[in-house]
Parts: structure tokens; sequence; C-alpha cells
């Protein structure tokens, strides 16, 4: 009995005594950890982030939306256009179209798409706060997608410009407007892509330079805000690329910069002053750099100067490459050319080029940018006619008339006519220009009218026939 009694304290003075070395060695049985995570993260950016240069920028905060919405949203209207078509003294088939717009100042200028009221004979404001206006149009430009309208009224919330030229690639931004007529929605996304050209606008002088967001965009949102997380305007909404007509993830916005300079043009003018450079240009591909002996692919390549240009005054020649303006990097066809649309006719631009491998600096005062009024045949018909250059005269052989855009539903879509058709003749009478062509199409009192000419990428003689007169007026 005594031997079990001494085993059994032998054995619990063991216990003791392992346990003890055991927690000793192991530590306690609850570890409170105060700083690992922060040693952790500088351990892992001294080993894996080591040699790499940190933004310098400071992105837009804050990091949501919540002020600029409740900041921006007041300054988003709705649009509402009457459509009346009519024919002589007669009105029919009236139809109405809505969009956004955003008021830019407190005495009640508001900016839209030239889409959204191009035709409307009325034009319908309601503002966030239910209040309803008739608005006048001050002036629309086309070649941008950008119009100017004015209600009557004072003190009205509006929204300050942002400047896009510092929007960033991922950086979030938000898009207000009136889809399907619901009212002041709002829809975040980030910057996709910058100065992007969807060939979208129909318009000889078109700039397209647009901001691509994921921002959910669809119809109704069409001149509506981009607003960056400051509650900045950075952006006209415009349109969406979709094969369903719905929204499917890709949205474009008119940049702010730009459309702040067409807007002053519009207020001030009543219509767009833009300056030419006068080049024909193009991007730059990896073929053309090497064939040049540049060290990287950038800038825009000159293919051609018009004589008695802006360009060409300055000492710009084919084959140089622009590669900035007024010290700003032109990488793309859409960032020079919406860089130039910023500038009025006088302004002086620095223009860096390369020529031969070496870097040049010249300055280039624009020129005014001739715009051919349209004529009413040409709005009538449904197309839209310029004349040829001297290059294309002497490469041809023959002047004519170049097609330069049909309208849709219109008589010169329903002949299948293409563009960049040249037009030679009207009717077997030989036409050399714009002016002739119209002359003689308006001069022919025969109902079917017969135009003839060629394509350059095709051989042979092509003719289109339309009818002169509908039925209705015959």
């Amino acid at each position: 009995m005594k031997n079990v009694g001494l085993l059994a304290i032998v054995a619990l003075l063991s216990s003791i005594l392992t346990v003890g070395v055991f927690k000793i060695f192991d530590g306690p049985d609850k570890i409170i950890i105060r700083e690992p995570i922060r040693s952790y993260k500088a351990s892992m950016e001294e080993n894996l982030f080591s040699g790499i240069k940190q933004r310098a920028y400071i992105a837009a905060s804050p990091n949501d939306f919540t002020a600029a919405a409740r900041a921006a949203i007041p300054s988003v209207v709705y649009i509402r256009t009457v459509h009346k078509n009519k024919r002589g003294y007669w009105e029919y088939n009236t139809t109405a179209s809505s969009g956004s717009g955003v008021i830019v100042s407190p005495n009640g200028y508001i900016v839209t798409n030239h889409h959204v009221v191009d035709n409307g004979a009325e034009i319908h404001i309601t503002l966030d706060d239910k209040r309803e206006f008739e608005a006048v149009l001050i002036g629309s430009d086309p070649s941008t997608d950008i119009a100017l309208l004015k209600i009557e009224s004072d003190d009205l919330p509006f929204m300050d410009f942002g400047n896009s030229d510092s929007l960033m690639i991922g950086e979030w931004v938000m898009a207000i407007g009136n889809p399907f007529r619901l009212e002041s929605t709002v829809t975040a996304g980030i910057v996709s892509a910058k100065s992007r050209n969807i060939s979208i606008l129909e318009n000889e002088a078109s700039v397209e330079s647009f901001i691509q967001t994921d921002a959910v965009v669809n119809q109704g949102n069409s001149g509506g805000a981009l607003v960056n997380t400051n509650g900045e305007l950075v952006g006209i909404n415009a349109a969406i690329i979709t094969q369903s007509g719905k929204y499917e993830g890709y949205s474009f916005a008119i940049p702010s910069n730009l459309a702040q300079k067409v807007i002053a043009d519009l207020r001030e003018y009543g219509e767009v002053r833009r300056g030419l450079l006068g080049v024909v240009i193009k991007n730059m591909t990896d073929e053309l750099a090497k064939r040049l002996a540049l060290d990287e692919v950038r800038g825009v390549y000159i293919d051609y100067v018009n004589p008695n240009s802006a360009a060409k005054k300055a000492g710009l020649q084919e084959g140089d490459v622009i590669v900035g303006i007024n010290q700003t990097n032109t990488n793309t066809f859409p960032q020079l050319q919406e860089m130039v649309a910023r500038f009025r006719p006088g302004d002086r631009l620095e223009v860096e080029y390369i020529r031969e491998a070496t870097a040049h600096t010249t300055d280039v005062v624009l020129q005014q940018k001739i715009i051919r009024r349209l004529n009413p045949t040409m709005v009538e018909l449904g197309f839209e006619l310029k004349d040829l250059s001297e290059p294309e005269i002497e490469k041809y052989g023959e002047g004519g008339a170049k097609v330069n855009s049909i309208y849709k539903d219109s008589k010169i879509m329903d002949t299948n006519m293409q563009l960049d058709f040249i037009i030679t003749s009207v009717n077997g009478t030989k036409v050399n220009d714009v002016d002739e062509t119209l002359e003689a199409i308006t001069s022919i009192d025969e109902d079917i009218i017969e135009l003839g000419g060629f394509y350059p990428q095709f051989e042979g003689e092509y003719f289109y026939a339309f009818r002169q007169y509908d039925d209705l007026e015959k």
C-alpha cells in the first residue's frame, strides 16, 4: 500500500515538472498580437516591391460618391424634345425624344448632346426639384455632339467643371442622368480608357476623343453628367457600344475640357470657331517607327501638308511625327484632334515634332476652318458632298463631288450608294465640283435623277437613280 502511494506521489510530481518545463518553452496559451501585420507588410514591400516607384499623384477623394451625388444631382435635368415634321404648311407625325442635360451656370445655361435636341421644335426642361421650363437653343455643334440651351431662371444649382486631362485610367467616376425616364439615376464605374475614337459622329469635321467608362449608361443618359468623386463635371455622357440596344459595359463621354471650349464658342458666337492645323495625319505603327529610325512607337505621323496651311507656314513637312502640343503628349490621332479642337483661329500652339530622328519645336498659328454650309438640296436628298482636293484631282485625272456622309432613311440611302463615291455626272452632264453637281440637280425638270461616277477603290463606272419628286409633291 505504501509502495502504491509512493508511486502516485512520484507520478504527480513528474507530471507537474513536465508541464512546467513545457510551459517554459511553449509560452502562454493566449498570445496577443499587436504589431505583426505592420511588420509583415513592411517586409513584403521590401522583398516584393523594392525598386518599384510608387505613384506620385493623389487620387480623387473622398473614396465614395455620397457627397458628390448630393452636390451634383440637383444640377442634372431631364430634357424632352418635341419633333414636329412638316410638309409645307401642314404638320404631321409629331414625336418626342428624351435625354439629360447639366446646368453649368446659375443663370440657366444647360449643356447636353446635339443629338438629344437635334431638329427639336420644342425643348422642355424638368429640374430635379420638379420645376419645368421651356428652353431656347443657343447653339449646337454636331462635330462634337454638344449643344447649349438656356432657360430663364436665376440662382440655379450648377456643376463646376473638372479637368478631364487629369483623369486616370482606373479612377472612379459616376454617371448621372435619366435612363428610360428614371429621373436622377446614379451609376458608378471606372475610367476604362481615354482618347477613344468609335467613329460614331457622321460629320466631316467630327472630333472624337471619348472617355470610355464602365459606368452603366442607357437611353436617356445622353447629355448627362460624368462626375468624379469630388463632384466635378469631367465629361458629358454621349454614347454606348452595344449589339443588343442595351448597356453592355462600354459607355463614352465627351471630355469636359473639350466641352468647355465648345460651350464658350456657342455662347459667344452661336457656332463653333475651330482652328485648322492643315495636315492629314495617321497613327504611328511599329513598322513605321522602325522605318523612321525612332526609338519608340509614339506620336502622330504627318501624311500630307495642305499648301498655304498653318502647318506649312510653320515649317512642318510630310514625314514629320508630331509628339506633343503645348507640352502635352499626342500619341494618337484622337489626342491630337482633341488638343487642336480646344483652340480658336489665331491661337498659337507650340508643336513638338520629330524629323529624321531629331526633335524639333515650332510655333503654329491656327487658321480659320472653313465649313461648308449644307445646301438645302443636300439635306433633302440626304447626303453631304465635298470637293476633291488638288492631289485627288491629279490622281484621278478629273474633278467631281465626293460623298462624305449619307443620311439614314434618305433618298440617297435608298439607292444603295456608298461613302466615298465620286459624282462626275448628273443625267449625263459632266460636273467637276459640289457647286456644279447641286446646280445640275436643281436645274433638271425631270422626275428621275441619275448620278454617275466611280469609287476610288473599284474599277468601272457606277450609276444611281432616284425620283426627284414624291407622289404627294408631284
